[in-house]
């Protein structure tokens, strides 16, 4: 089995404007896109964009607030509930339009003063709401574990918490969003991790470790991902999510490698 490839366009691509970076997605062979945060882009824009370029919109992120500025997010902070149900249906009317396969909701950081068994309840909470939400559109909803260094204090950091997380939900349309760059970060194994979550990944991404550049630039040994997929009956996309070292196009040597090995479709 072979994985369609996904760039994500909030990271690569950046030196082009972001409505530009689908074709150039396309062109350099990637299969579909996703966006962390699309809202500046007016959904019938984006869409027009895509159809276009023949992408389909793989993933987006709910609103999340102040959480890439350093704060703690709207899923898991008690008080910011009705700022959440806004989030969630900003989201809601842009993948009427812009149809993405799935959502991430991001558990945010633990906010100052808050229990932290209080956090995980809500945050439980407002992933069942996203679940039924988006059910209702045919989009999945996802949520995913980011590493406590680049992140401190984030609320699920690992393999372990995110399974935690899930069966708390036990609902069939929230699952796992796996990012190998945040294993690795975590010191995981990224085989052992898979093999926890078999049955709940909804969605993975991918960067090399250390300096989450391309595939090839750190110590991440992918050779056996396909394996590694293939013993989990993975069968959604792979994403792109790293910080290129130079200029992205200049960069890609790796999907030819993938390519080659079988990992991903050509």
């Amino acid at each position: 089995m072979a994985w369609p490839l996904a760039a994500n366009l909030s990271m690569l691509f950046t030196e082009a404007e972001l409505v530009e970076r689908a074709g150039l997605a396309r062109h350099a062979g990637f299969a579909g896109v996703e966006i962390q945060f699309p809202y500046s882009l007016p959904a019938t824009d984006l869409q027009q964009v895509l159809q276009h370029n023949r992408l389909p919109l793989v993933l987006i992120n709910l609103p999340a607030a102040d959480l890439l500025q350093g704060g703690p997010g709207l899923a898991a902070v008690p008080g910011r509930e009705a700022d959440f149900a806004r989030a969630l249906e900003q989201a809601l009317r842009y993948a009427e339009v812009a149809r993405p396969l799935q959502v991430n909701v991001l558990p945010g950081r633990l906010a100052d003063g808050v229990d932290r068994e209080q956090a995980l309840e809500l945050l439980g909470k407002h992933l069942r709401a996203a679940g039924n939400a988006f059910a209702d559109l045919g989009i999945g909803v996802v949520c995913e574990a980011i590493n406590s260094h680049d992140m401190p204090g984030f609320l699920l950091d690992g393999s372990d918490a995110l399974l935690l997380m899930l069966q708390r939900v036990g609902h069939t349309n929230v699952r796992a969003q796996i990012d190998l760059y945040h294993l690795a970060r975590m010191q995981e194994d990224i085989g052992l991790a898979l093999n926890r979550l078999q049955g709940f990944i909804g969605h993975i991404q991918f960067a090399d470790y250390p300096g989450r550049h391309e595939p090839g630039t750190g110590a991440m040994d992918y050779s056996a991902l396909a394996g590694l997929l293939q013993a989990v009956d993975y069968e959604g996309w792979l994403a792109a999510e790293y910080q290129p070292a130079g200029l992205t196009a200049e960069g890609l040597a790796w999907m030819d490698v993938w390519r080659q090995s079988g990992l991903t479709a050509v």
